[in-house]
Protein backbone atom coordinates (compact mmCIF):
# COMPACT_ATOMS: atom_id res chain seq x y z
CA UNK A 1 0.00 0.00 0.00
CA UNK A 2 1.18 3.63 -0.59
CA UNK A 3 0.63 6.53 1.52
CA UNK A 4 -1.15 8.05 -1.33
CA UNK A 5 -4.26 6.20 -0.82
CA UNK A 6 -4.99 7.66 2.27
CA UNK A 7 -6.29 10.49 0.02
CA UNK A 8 -9.06 8.12 -1.05
CA UNK A 9 -9.89 4.99 1.10
CA UNK A 10 -12.25 5.43 4.13
CA UNK A 11 -13.61 3.37 6.57
CA UNK A 12 -16.07 1.03 4.66
CA UNK A 13 -18.49 1.06 7.25
CA UNK A 14 -18.56 4.89 8.28
CA UNK A 15 -16.63 6.37 5.11
CA UNK A 16 -14.40 8.26 7.87
CA UNK A 17 -10.73 8.75 7.66
CA UNK A 18 -8.34 6.29 8.39
CA UNK A 19 -5.16 6.26 10.41
CA UNK A 20 -2.16 4.65 8.96
CA UNK A 21 0.59 2.73 11.40
CA UNK A 22 3.93 1.14 9.48
CA UNK A 23 5.44 -1.97 10.63
CA UNK A 24 7.52 -2.67 7.09
CA UNK A 25 8.16 -1.12 4.07
CA UNK A 26 10.08 -1.51 0.88
CA UNK A 27 9.92 1.75 -0.74
CA UNK A 28 6.85 3.81 -1.39
CA UNK A 29 5.01 0.30 -0.32
CA UNK A 30 3.63 -0.41 2.88
CA UNK A 31 4.36 -3.96 3.01
CA UNK A 32 3.08 -4.39 7.19
CA UNK A 33 0.87 -2.28 8.89
CA UNK A 34 -2.99 -1.57 9.77
CA UNK A 35 -5.70 1.18 9.09
CA UNK A 36 -7.68 2.42 11.77
CA UNK A 37 -11.05 4.18 11.49
CA UNK A 38 -10.90 7.85 13.31
CA UNK A 39 -14.75 7.33 14.30
CA UNK A 40 -15.72 3.86 14.68
CA UNK A 41 -12.17 2.51 15.71
CA UNK A 42 -12.20 -0.44 13.53
CA UNK A 43 -9.34 -1.29 12.39
CA UNK A 44 -7.92 -3.33 8.72
CA UNK A 45 -4.60 -4.68 8.46
CA UNK A 46 -2.00 -4.33 5.60
CA UNK A 47 -0.71 -8.21 4.88
CA UNK A 48 1.96 -8.10 2.07
CA UNK A 49 1.75 -4.74 1.12
CA UNK A 50 -2.01 -4.93 0.65
CA UNK A 51 -5.08 -3.38 2.82
CA UNK A 52 -7.49 -5.62 4.06
CA UNK A 53 -11.01 -4.89 4.69
CA UNK A 54 -12.42 -8.11 4.36
CA UNK A 55 -11.03 -11.55 6.51
CA UNK A 56 -12.63 -13.66 3.77
CA UNK A 57 -12.70 -14.34 0.37
CA UNK A 58 -16.73 -15.60 0.71
CA UNK A 59 -18.03 -16.47 -2.36
CA UNK A 60 -15.02 -15.99 -5.23
CA UNK A 61 -12.65 -18.10 -3.42
CA UNK A 62 -12.53 -19.89 -6.69
CA UNK A 63 -11.27 -16.48 -8.39
CA UNK A 64 -9.02 -16.39 -5.49
CA UNK A 65 -7.56 -19.80 -6.42
CA UNK A 66 -7.47 -18.91 -10.23
CA UNK A 67 -5.62 -16.08 -10.30
CA UNK A 68 -2.85 -17.16 -8.10
CA UNK A 69 -2.69 -20.29 -10.44
CA UNK A 70 -2.78 -18.33 -13.40
CA UNK A 71 -1.34 -15.41 -12.39
CA UNK A 72 0.38 -14.44 -16.02
CA UNK A 73 -1.14 -15.50 -18.30
CA UNK A 74 -3.06 -12.29 -18.88
CA UNK A 75 -1.16 -9.77 -18.28
CA UNK A 76 -0.40 -8.01 -21.49
CA UNK A 77 3.13 -6.83 -20.40
CA UNK A 78 3.84 -10.69 -19.38
CA UNK A 79 3.02 -12.44 -22.51
CA UNK A 80 3.74 -10.21 -25.22
CA UNK A 81 0.11 -9.46 -26.76
CA UNK A 82 -2.61 -6.50 -26.63
CA UNK A 83 -5.09 -8.93 -25.70
CA UNK A 84 -6.10 -7.17 -22.82
CA UNK A 85 -6.05 -3.44 -24.10
CA UNK A 86 -8.14 -4.38 -26.80
CA UNK A 87 -10.80 -6.02 -24.38
CA UNK A 88 -10.63 -3.14 -22.23
CA UNK A 89 -11.00 -1.27 -25.28
CA UNK A 90 -14.35 -2.85 -26.42
CA UNK A 91 -16.11 -3.16 -23.14
CA UNK A 92 -15.31 0.87 -22.35
CA UNK A 93 -14.90 2.51 -25.65
CA UNK A 94 -12.90 5.10 -23.90
CA UNK A 95 -9.86 6.60 -25.80
CA UNK A 96 -6.37 6.47 -24.30
CA UNK A 97 -7.03 10.27 -23.63
CA UNK A 98 -9.81 9.34 -20.92
CA UNK A 99 -7.18 7.92 -18.64
CA UNK A 100 -4.80 10.40 -18.15
CA UNK A 101 -5.25 12.19 -14.65
CA UNK A 102 -8.19 10.11 -14.00
CA UNK A 103 -9.00 8.40 -10.46
CA UNK A 104 -10.32 5.14 -11.90
CA UNK A 105 -11.82 2.24 -10.05
CA UNK A 106 -11.57 -1.26 -11.45
CA UNK A 107 -14.44 -3.20 -9.52
CA UNK A 108 -12.94 -6.89 -9.53
CA UNK A 109 -9.19 -6.57 -10.85
CA UNK A 110 -8.35 -9.93 -10.69
CA UNK A 111 -4.73 -10.34 -11.57
CA UNK A 112 -5.00 -6.90 -12.32
CA UNK A 113 -4.64 -7.46 -16.19
CA UNK A 114 -7.25 -4.29 -16.84
CA UNK A 115 -5.73 -2.21 -13.78
CA UNK A 116 -2.30 -2.56 -15.70
CA UNK A 117 -3.51 -1.43 -18.90
CA UNK A 118 -5.32 1.34 -17.30
CA UNK A 119 -2.52 2.82 -15.24
CA UNK A 120 0.19 2.69 -18.44
CA UNK A 121 -2.44 5.02 -20.17
CA UNK A 122 -1.81 7.36 -16.90
CA UNK A 123 -4.80 6.81 -14.55
CA UNK A 124 -4.26 6.52 -10.93
CA UNK A 125 -6.01 3.04 -10.46
CA UNK A 126 -7.29 1.93 -7.36
CA UNK A 127 -7.64 -2.06 -8.29
CA UNK A 128 -10.07 -3.80 -5.85
CA UNK A 129 -11.11 -7.23 -5.92
CA UNK A 130 -13.01 -9.62 -2.76
CA UNK A 131 -10.45 -12.62 -3.33
CA UNK A 132 -7.14 -13.55 -2.55
CA UNK A 133 -6.37 -12.64 -6.10
CA UNK A 134 -5.31 -9.35 -4.72
CA UNK A 135 -1.84 -10.94 -3.70
CA UNK A 136 -1.32 -11.93 -7.81
CA UNK A 137 -2.23 -8.53 -8.45
CA UNK A 138 0.33 -7.01 -6.24
CA UNK A 139 3.15 -9.02 -7.90
CA UNK A 140 2.25 -8.04 -11.37
CA UNK A 141 1.19 -4.46 -11.18
CA UNK A 142 1.43 -3.61 -7.30
CA UNK A 143 5.14 -1.72 -7.92
CA UNK A 144 3.47 0.70 -10.15
CA UNK A 145 3.59 4.28 -8.71
CA UNK A 146 0.15 4.67 -9.66
CA UNK A 147 -1.63 1.64 -8.77
CA UNK A 148 -3.42 0.49 -5.13
CA UNK A 149 -4.15 -2.72 -4.76
CA UNK A 150 -7.41 -3.34 -1.92
CA UNK A 151 -8.86 -6.63 -0.72
CA UNK A 152 -12.70 -5.27 -0.10
CA UNK A 153 -16.16 -6.20 -0.75
CA UNK A 154 -18.04 -4.54 -3.94
CA UNK A 155 -20.99 -4.33 -1.47
CA UNK A 156 -19.20 -2.23 1.20
CA UNK A 157 -16.29 -0.63 -0.42
CA UNK A 158 -13.67 1.51 1.54
CA UNK A 159 -14.67 4.58 -0.73
CA UNK A 160 -17.06 7.59 -0.39
CA UNK A 161 -19.52 8.04 -2.84
CA UNK A 162 -18.43 10.24 -6.00
CA UNK A 163 -15.16 9.58 -6.28
CA UNK A 164 -14.26 8.19 -9.08
CA UNK A 165 -13.75 9.80 -12.88
CA UNK A 166 -13.85 6.24 -14.51
CA UNK A 167 -14.73 3.19 -13.03
CA UNK A 168 -15.43 -0.48 -14.68
CA UNK A 169 -16.54 -4.28 -14.14
CA UNK A 170 -15.72 -6.43 -16.48
CA UNK A 171 -16.91 -9.63 -15.93
CA UNK A 172 -17.35 -9.21 -12.35
CA UNK A 173 -21.00 -8.23 -11.11
CA UNK A 174 -22.75 -11.22 -12.68
CA UNK A 175 -20.61 -13.74 -10.08
CA UNK A 176 -21.41 -11.78 -7.31
CA UNK A 177 -24.63 -12.83 -5.21
CA UNK A 178 -26.78 -9.42 -6.14
CA UNK A 179 -26.02 -8.28 -9.50
CA UNK A 180 -28.35 -5.43 -9.10
CA UNK A 181 -27.11 -3.95 -6.05
CA UNK A 182 -23.09 -4.65 -7.07
CA UNK A 183 -24.07 -2.66 -10.12
CA UNK A 184 -25.72 0.82 -7.55
CA UNK A 185 -22.53 0.29 -5.27
CA UNK A 186 -19.67 1.00 -8.30
CA UNK A 187 -22.35 2.96 -9.66
CA UNK A 188 -22.48 5.55 -6.82
CA UNK A 189 -18.80 5.61 -6.35
CA UNK A 190 -18.90 7.65 -9.61
CA UNK A 191 -18.51 11.36 -10.16
CA UNK A 192 -20.87 13.62 -11.74
CA UNK A 193 -19.73 13.96 -15.35
CA UNK A 194 -18.05 10.60 -14.99
CA UNK A 195 -17.97 7.21 -16.95
CA UNK A 196 -18.90 3.91 -16.27
CA UNK A 197 -18.34 0.33 -18.04
CA UNK A 198 -19.36 -2.82 -17.42
CA UNK A 199 -19.41 -6.38 -19.34
CA UNK A 200 -21.56 -9.09 -17.88
CA UNK A 201 -22.79 -12.29 -19.51
CA UNK A 202 -25.70 -12.77 -21.76
CA UNK A 203 -28.87 -15.34 -21.56
CA UNK A 204 -29.22 -15.11 -25.86
CA UNK A 205 -27.39 -17.82 -26.73
CA UNK A 206 -28.86 -21.48 -26.08
CA UNK A 207 -25.22 -22.61 -25.15
CA UNK A 208 -25.94 -21.55 -21.34
CA UNK A 209 -28.84 -23.69 -20.62
CA UNK A 210 -26.56 -26.58 -21.03
CA UNK A 211 -23.07 -24.83 -19.20
CA UNK A 212 -25.60 -24.36 -16.50
CA UNK A 213 -26.62 -27.82 -16.38
CA UNK A 214 -22.85 -28.62 -15.87
CA UNK A 215 -22.34 -26.20 -13.69
CA UNK A 216 -24.96 -27.67 -10.89
CA UNK A 217 -22.18 -30.45 -11.14
CA UNK A 218 -18.85 -29.03 -11.32
CA UNK A 219 -19.27 -25.70 -8.86
CA UNK A 220 -19.68 -28.95 -6.57
CA UNK A 221 -16.27 -30.37 -6.83
CA UNK A 222 -12.72 -29.31 -5.38
CA UNK A 223 -11.08 -26.29 -7.45
CA UNK A 224 -8.02 -28.49 -7.58
CA UNK A 225 -9.98 -30.94 -9.61
CA UNK A 226 -11.69 -29.03 -11.38
CA UNK A 227 -8.37 -27.19 -12.46
CA UNK A 228 -7.45 -30.39 -13.93
CA UNK A 229 -10.52 -31.34 -15.62
CA UNK A 230 -10.35 -27.92 -17.29
CA UNK A 231 -7.27 -29.10 -18.70
CA UNK A 232 -8.88 -31.40 -21.24
CA UNK A 233 -10.02 -28.04 -22.69
CA UNK A 234 -6.46 -28.00 -24.32
CA UNK A 235 -6.73 -31.07 -26.50
CA UNK A 236 -10.65 -30.81 -27.13
CA UNK A 237 -10.27 -27.40 -28.91
CA UNK A 238 -9.40 -29.49 -31.87
CA UNK A 239 -12.12 -31.93 -31.69
CA UNK A 240 -14.39 -28.68 -31.16
CA UNK A 241 -13.15 -27.50 -34.69
CA UNK A 242 -14.74 -30.05 -36.53
CA UNK A 243 -17.96 -28.31 -38.41
CA UNK A 244 -20.80 -30.72 -37.37
CA UNK A 245 -19.47 -32.64 -34.68
CA UNK A 246 -17.61 -28.91 -33.71
CA UNK A 247 -21.30 -27.16 -33.50
CA UNK A 248 -23.10 -29.36 -31.26
CA UNK A 249 -20.29 -29.86 -28.86
CA UNK A 250 -20.32 -26.19 -28.56
CA UNK A 251 -23.49 -26.13 -27.49
CA UNK A 252 -24.07 -29.52 -25.34
CA UNK A 253 -20.96 -29.00 -23.64
CA UNK A 254 -19.02 -25.41 -24.20
CA UNK A 255 -15.26 -24.53 -23.28
CA UNK A 256 -13.16 -21.95 -24.51
CA UNK A 257 -12.30 -21.68 -28.10
CA UNK A 258 -9.29 -19.47 -27.23
CA UNK A 259 -6.32 -20.49 -29.73
CA UNK A 260 -3.96 -20.39 -27.33
CA UNK A 261 -3.89 -23.10 -24.87
CA UNK A 262 -3.05 -21.74 -21.31
CA UNK A 263 -5.61 -18.53 -21.91
CA UNK A 264 -8.27 -22.10 -23.30
CA UNK A 265 -7.54 -23.90 -19.86
CA UNK A 266 -8.11 -20.54 -17.36
CA UNK A 267 -11.30 -19.30 -19.52
CA UNK A 268 -12.78 -23.12 -18.95
CA UNK A 269 -12.09 -23.07 -15.61
CA UNK A 270 -13.21 -19.68 -14.92
CA UNK A 271 -16.85 -20.40 -16.64
CA UNK A 272 -17.68 -23.49 -14.66
CA UNK A 273 -15.80 -22.93 -10.79
CA UNK A 274 -17.96 -19.62 -9.85
CA UNK A 275 -20.30 -19.96 -7.07
CA UNK A 276 -22.53 -17.44 -8.58
CA UNK A 277 -22.95 -16.63 -12.39
CA UNK A 278 -25.72 -14.86 -13.48
CA UNK A 279 -26.39 -13.20 -17.13
CA UNK A 280 -28.93 -10.61 -18.88
CA UNK A 281 -30.27 -8.38 -21.63
CA UNK A 282 -29.44 -5.32 -22.96
CA UNK A 283 -32.51 -4.06 -22.50
CA UNK A 284 -31.93 -4.54 -18.71
CA UNK A 285 -28.90 -2.70 -18.00
CA UNK A 286 -29.67 -0.55 -20.18
CA UNK A 287 -32.32 0.46 -17.40
CA UNK A 288 -30.04 0.08 -14.90
CA UNK A 289 -27.43 2.77 -16.43
CA UNK A 290 -30.94 5.30 -16.51
CA UNK A 291 -31.95 4.34 -13.00
CA UNK A 292 -28.94 5.27 -11.69
CA UNK A 293 -28.65 8.16 -13.32
CA UNK A 294 -26.69 7.49 -16.12
CA UNK A 295 -26.90 9.29 -19.85
CA UNK A 296 -25.65 8.64 -23.34
CA UNK A 297 -25.64 4.89 -22.50
CA UNK A 298 -23.39 3.48 -25.28
CA UNK A 299 -23.66 -0.13 -26.45
CA UNK A 300 -21.05 -2.48 -27.60
CA UNK A 301 -20.81 -5.80 -29.29
CA UNK A 302 -22.31 -8.59 -27.21
CA UNK A 303 -22.17 -10.55 -24.88
CA UNK A 304 -23.01 -7.59 -22.79
CA UNK A 305 -20.77 -4.34 -23.25
CA UNK A 306 -22.11 -0.85 -22.01
CA UNK A 307 -20.58 2.45 -20.82
CA UNK A 308 -22.16 5.67 -19.87
CA UNK A 309 -21.96 8.93 -18.56
CA UNK A 310 -23.34 10.16 -14.91
CA UNK A 311 -25.50 13.17 -15.20
CA UNK A 312 -24.60 16.32 -13.61
CA UNK A 313 -27.55 16.49 -11.83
Amino acid sequence: MKNSALNVLVCPSCKTELKLSVDDAAGIEIMTGGLQCLSCNTSYPIVRGVPRFVAADSYATSFGRQWNWFRTVQIDSMNGSRESERALRAATGWPDTAYAGALLLDAGAGAGRFAECAARKGAEVFAVDLSIAVDAAFANIGQLPNVHIVQADIFAMPFRPATFDLAYSIGVLHHTPDTRTAFDCVADTVKPGGSFAVYLYDRYAVAHHFSDLWRRITTRLPLQMMAILSTLAIPLYFIYRIPLIGKILRIVAPISMDGHWRWRWLDTFDWYTPKFQWKYLYPEIFEWFHEDGFRDVRIFDGPIRMSATKANS
